[in-house]
């Protein structure tokens, strides 16, 4: 395992994502940690600046699609496209049907000793 793989468990607080080496890395609902690849499958946003919300899901920062991190799946699909942020009704079951297919990878992430690793 290489030290791009690794961050310490300070810098990953509970509620916050972040990028570790090749991965979207924050904490599920319940604790445990989530490791997923990092770009969202409708515009490639960075889901590694994204939230979790309550419901455990990894939000999107740019048009808000959900994804389930224990699947890679695609939950909600985007309120928006491009720069226009706003109801989509046809397009977003479009992405939300190809986002259930096109999973995230999705990877075990752990805490070990003060550091949060990716497997």
């Amino acid at each position: 395992m290489t030290d791009e793989n690794r961050i310490p468990a300070r810098d990953l607080p509970p509620g916050a994502v972040r990028r570790v080496g090749q991965w979207a890395v924050g904490h599920r609902r319940d604790g445990e940690l989530f490791a997923v690849s990092p770009r969202c499958r409708h515009q490639l946003g960075d889901l590694s600046q994204g939230t979790v919300d309550a419901d455990g899901c990894l939000v999107c920062p740019w048009h808000q699609s959900k994804y389930d991190v224990e699947t890679g799946a695609m939950v909600e699909g985007p309120r928006g496209f491009l720069g226009y942020h706003g109801p989509t009704p046809g397009y977003t079951q479009l992405v939300l049907s190809y986002g259930k297919v096109l999973k995230l990878r999705v990877r075990r992430a752990l805490r070990r000793g003060d550091d949060v690793v990716v497997e």
